[in-house]
């Protein structure tokens, strides 16, 4: 029985030392962060400010030298310091996935191709040791996709804390998210193809994703009894309340998507991925249609472009007037590094605070979520970082303090942890 018990407590012990840092409590008393450089999010920036904050909403913000009386508010000085509005990720699937070799830790993923009324919202997991990986890197509200399949669900956006989902829910339920099919497929080099292939259920495809909006109009528009939980789910994108994500890369499917779905009548789209979207701008811009670039860091996709195509796309499309929107998919380690990409991005071509508005503010409005975050601003929600350096650069970007609705949030994780305690121990 001893020998039991004894496992059981190096078993508790180790989960112990495993928890995610604790969530943050309700803001509870005025917070002022004085004499930084802050960086409003819509281009605009304050030197020597200060930056109020109540109820998790923001008070005030302006010039030091304009600052009201601060004797009631908690001040943090945050001289040489850099303030900028809490970073937003769209399309991760942080939460819903741990390791990605572990199948039981992967959770973003559903039976069937076309899933619409597979939600994230509700599988999102507070707990997961991801979370302060990415809110020491300054991002605080990512939206949560789910992925497989053609039509692979609906998602939501969370706080990057919170005890469970309900709590950390930001906005439930604000998109559908469609992978739109390729017409032909990479050469398989390992079977000696050298010529793309053909995809023979493009059409069986595609009929999937305009069938359902078909169904979907057609169950909204009558009196039925029997739920349908598929086509209950697409009445957001039908009454323009949702967007219509599509993940779309090639020049071919981009043109594909955007005229099927307008001649389906939607046109509430967001285009994703888009790494041909300078061949079809034209047809992105008419349709006034935003745009989230995945994979900044990226070789190029084909063999004419500049080596830096993928470097300079942002800048590109930024300068033909298309709001313009980061993420990188794929490795969900790689998500974190979405104020990095930003600052890729302003080392080829955008000017600074353009590209951080491609991680704030833009995300923000193509989320529907710019009414309550995305800038610095009084009476939006106190989502706030403090760097020691410039977000953007990869070597300067230490956050030292994050807010998320006011709560300052434990900002260190796992890593941190193991630093410290291997260089104490190789340090003697």
């Amino acid at each position: 029985m001893k020998i039991f018990t004894y496992i059981f407590i190096l078993l508790l012990g180790a989960n112990v030392a495993a928890q995610t840092p604790r969530p943050a409590d309700p803001q509870s008393e005025p917070i002022a962060i004085v004499n930084a450089t802050a960086h409003i999010g819509n281009g605009q920036v304050i030197d020597n400010s200060f930056v109020t904050f109540d109820g998790g909403k923001i008070t005030g913000i302006g010039n030091a030298s304009e600052a009201p009386d601060l004797s009631g508010h908690r001040q943090i000085d945050a001289s040489g310091k850099h303030v900028y509005p809490g970073l937003i990720l769209p399309g991760s699937r942080v939460g819903l996935e741990d390791i990605g070799a572990v199948r039981p830790t992967r959770d973003h993923t559903e039976v069937g191709e076309v899933t619409p009324n597979v939600r994230s919202q509700i599988a999102f997991n507070t707990d997961s040791d991801m979370l302060p990986t990415y809110r020491f890197n300054g991002i605080l509200l990512a939206q949560v996709t789910p992925s497989g399949g053609t039509v692979t669900g609906t998602s939501s956006i969370m706080m990057l804390d919170g005890w469970n989902w309900e709590d950390a829910t930001y906005r439930k339920d604000d998109a559908v998210h469609v992978n739109w099919p390729a017409k032909t497929f990479g050469a398989r080099w390992w079977m000696g193809e050298t010529e793309r292939r053909e995809n023979k259920n493009y059409d069986s495809q595609v009929n999937a994703i305009l069938g359902l909006i078909k169904d979907a109009k057609a169950y909204h528009a009558g009196d039925n009894k029997e739920v349908n939980l598929k086509l209950e789910a697409m009445k957001g994108v039908l009454d323009g309340s949702q967007n219509l994500f599509v993940n779309a890369g090639r020049a071919r499917q981009i043109v594909e998507a955007i005229t099927k779905l307008k001649d389906a009548g939607i046109n509430n789209i967001v285009l994703v991925g888009a790494r041909d979207a300078w061949y079809v701008k034209d047809l992105i811009k008419d349709n006034n249609i935003p745009v989230v670039l995945d994979q900044v860091h990226r070789t190029p996709s084909r063999e004419e472009e500049d080596i830096k195509m993928p470097f300079k796309l942002p800048a590109l499309l930024n300068a033909e007037g298309i709001k313009v929107s980061l993420r990188q998919s794929g490795s969900l380690m790689a998500g974190r590094n979405l104020p990095f990409y930003a600052g890729t991005a302003a080392a080829y071509g955008v000017a600074k605070e353009d590209a951080l508005k491609m991680i704030t503010s833009n995300t923000a409005e193509i989320l529907g979520i710019a009414d309550r975050t995305g800038t610095l601003e009084t009476g939006k929600d106190a989502n706030i970082v403090i760097s020691d350096g410039d977000i953007l650069d990869m070597k300067s970007s230490i956050i030292s303090y994050a807010f998320i609705q006011g709560r300052e949030v434990i900002i260190e994780g796992k890593q941190q942890e193991l630093y410290r305690r291997y260089r104490d121990k190789y340090s003697n």
